[in-house]
């Protein structure tokens, strides 16, 4: 495993980014900001430790605002290989995300909501766009239909017939 070179010393304590005040008052608020952001309880770990990772980036775009748009590709990231998973392919996301609807898997208001991330995705990579683009309230948005269709992969077990 890589691990990080030693620090210089200790790193200074962040300040928050000047624009998250036009979202919340305080670094406490950014936690109302993500609490629906549950990853699913039912998925594999290494794909719960990206949903994860997702959220906290939503989170702690208090202190770099650009965090939340990187947020939702990390998020679209652990989605894809939960489609895979789950469909037992390896195809491009939009036609996993496809075939999961077509499927009856997800609802086709997810897939929209997965398609205009996925859009956003594309657009930053191929620099149509910064990564300024979203505000908070809409990667919420974003993530959160990711951590939803998620959840429909990787649903509760049942108990069986009694």
């Amino acid at each position: 495993m890589d691990s990080l070179p030693p620090l210089p010393g200790q790193l200074p304590w962040p300040v928050p980014d000047p624009r998250a005040r036009y979202f919340v008052a305080d670094y406490a608020q950014m936690h109302d900001l993500v609490a629906d952001l549950v990853p699913p309880a039912h998925a594999p770990a290494y794909i719960t430790s990206v949903f994860e990772t997702a959220r906290e980036l939503v989170r702690h775009s208090y202190y770099r605002y650009e965090f939340t748009t990187i947020a939702v590709s990390v998020s679209l990231f652990a989605l894809e290989r939960a489609f895979s998973e789950h469909l037992g392919v390896k195809k491009p996301f939009q036609k996993m995300v496809e075939q999961a609807a077509n499927e009856g898997i997800i609802t086709a208001e997810l897939a929209g909501r997965l398609a205009a991330g996925r859009n956003l995705r594309n657009k930053l990579a191929h620099g149509d766009l910064t990564d300024t683009a979203l505000t908070p309230a809409l990667a919420v948005a974003m993530v959160k239909a990711a951590f939803d269709s998620a959840e429909l992969l990787f649903p509760a077990p049942t108990d069986g017939p009694l």
